[in-house]
């Protein structure tokens, strides 16, 4: 029988929390030259790059002729993608077709802003889209401030649904960023307990061999090999500008600010494209590979059609592989208009087993035709406007390389195809 003087043994509470939530990425796609897509089909689209939110890839397609063939291309569509493998993968979108004129009244389709009567969408696969089918009319679009110098600019953002039990909220200690560069940057500038001076064109600039040394192997074994009483290094092979960029990297592990552009700038001054291609020396006489790169990085921003010969040539020359490996991929893309680039030249004259490898890439691109690919085939490019007979010519070619490869490479260079004929003669 239950009394209400017997108390209840103690019990500890216990909590625990469910939490629901989005994990939110953005990216800006710039389209230019809008009058030069229209015509591409119904349902055909031009993709934006591949961009990563809550571990799933997505891109953004824009159909300029529309998706949907009832339509008659009065509309283009526009969509986000799952680019990547997924099931049932829930998420919220927002779509923005960015305003250009001076009112910024965007054209924005969200699902971040209004009530969720069927909750988040879900994407059943990969190649799974939503989006919209009548997303502007293209009469409308083309008069309106949405497109300024043949030019359209979409913002897309994506939430996605992740669940978890969750108790970091509950409690929490922010660790800041690490700021050991910032104090060893301190280092060099003071001066303060250096011990090795380095003459470069005239300029002397005081380090620390401790630093030089945990830094570079190159740096190690010049250091073991010093006398004593001989404390100062004479550089001869470099411009003082280049050094100290050296040493700002040494030791902060970054890039001169004042040198090189912001990552989110378009494009980048003479000045630290020249820079940039002085450091990657410097970065392989001192065997530094993430300056490299950061370099690579910095150059594979200028690949352009009349730049891709000369930044191939620097790239194979110090063992820049990832830049030298989007130099040649380019250029055989764009095999004919390189072709006739002064830098072409330069690159034949001076450089002549970065043929091969160049027309290996060729061979490549075209497999890459041959299996279904989206890359437009590079012998195409020799056929437009004419008849072509590349094929057993292209086989023997890779088959034997060598000789025949220099033999095409002669043939290409003088503004003929494969089988010996101008672009543009007929047969």
């Amino acid at each position: 029988m239950y009394s209400p003087s017997l108390k209840s043994p103690f019990i500890s509470p216990s909590s625990s929390l469910s939490l629901t939530e989005t994990v939110n990425g953005s990216h800006h796609f710039i389209i230019k030259g809008y009058s030069l897509a229209k015509g591409i089909g119904v349902g055909k689209h031009i993709a934006s790059e591949n961009f990563t939110v809550g571990g799933y890839q997505w891109a953004i397609y824009f159909y300029p002729d529309g998706k949907n063939p009832e339509d008659n291309s009065a509309y283009v569509s526009v969509f986000i993608a799952l680019a990547s493998e997924g099931t049932d993968v829930r998420a919220l979108f927002e779509l923005t077709l960015v305003d250009q004129g001076d009112h910024g009244k965007h054209k924005v389709h969200s699902h971040f802003d209004r009530s969720l009567e069927s909750g988040p969408y879900t994407l059943k696969y990969r190649g799974s889209m939503w989006g919209y089918k009548r997303f502007f009319k293209r009469t409308m679009l083309e008069s309106s401030t949405f497109l300024k110098d043949d030019c359209l600019k979409i913002n897309c953002t994506v939430g996605v649904v992740v669940s978890a039990m969750d108790s970091s909220r509950l409690q929490s200690i922010h660790v800041p960023q690490s700021d050991i560069g910032t104090h060893l940057g301190m280092l060099l500038e003071n001066e303060e307990g250096s011990d090795v001076t380095f003459n470069v064109s005239g300029v002397k600039f005081h380090a620390h061999k401790l630093v030089l040394a945990s830094r570079s192997s190159v740096f190690e074994k010049e250091f073991d090999g010093m006398e004593e009483h001989n404390n100062e290094i004479v550089v001869t092979d470099m411009e003082s500008d280049v050094f100290k960029a050296l040493l700002h990297f040494i030791y902060r592990d970054t890039l001169i600010e004042e040198e090189f552009l912001e990552s989110s700038s378009s494009c980048m001054s003479s000045l630290s494209k020249s820079l940039a291609s002085k450091l990657i020396a410097a970065a392989d006489k001192y065997d530094l590979p993430r300056l490299r790169l950061m370099c690579e990085s910095v150059l594979c921003k200028d690949i352009s059609v009349s730049s891709v010969a000369n930044i191939l040539a620097l790239a194979d020359r110090y063992h820049a592989v990832d830049l030298k490996s989007v130099c040649l991929k380019f250029a055989a893309e764009n095999l004919v208009a390189v072709m006739e680039s002064d830098g072409f030249e330069f690159l034949k004259e001076n450089c002549p087993l970065l043929q091969s490898e160049l027309l290996k890439t060729v061979a490549g691109c075209e497999e890459e035709v041959s299996e279904g690919g989206k890359t437009r085939s590079v012998w195409a490019q020799f056929s437009d406007g004419g008849d072509t007979n590349d094929r057993s010519v292209r086989q023997q070619t890779w088959d034997d390389g060598g000789e025949r490869s220099q033999s095409l490479w002669v043939q290409l260079s003088d503004g003929g195809d494969a089988s010996g004929r101008s672009p543009m003669q007929e047969g």
